[in-house]
């Protein structure tokens, strides 16, 4: 015996049905929190900042990125030191 039942309703019928919470207002204000402070993290990104910090020492401190990505992406094979 098979028996097959189709229930046509919304998330929010069936959360309500089943006795579940309402979640969508805390949602709401955790986006509003998210969406805040990704805002600030970019506003507060300077590209000329972030570029000191990933190379600190100019050429030199490049020079030491470009060997590690070398080294990560060939496994150190065919590298001059």
């Amino acid at each position: 015996m098979k028996i097959q039942v189709d229930v046509d309703c919304t998330p929010e019928e069936a959360r309500a049905f089943f006795g579940l919470p309402d979640v969508k207002p805390m949602q709401d204000a955790m986006m509003a929190e998210i969406e805040e402070r990704l805002k600030a993290n970019l506003a507060a990104a300077d590209p000329e900042a972030l570029a000191r910090m990933w190379l600190p020492a100019g050429v030199e401190g490049f020079e030491q990125l470009q060997k590690m990505f070398w080294s990560h992406l060939g496994g150190g094979k065919g590298k001059e030191d």
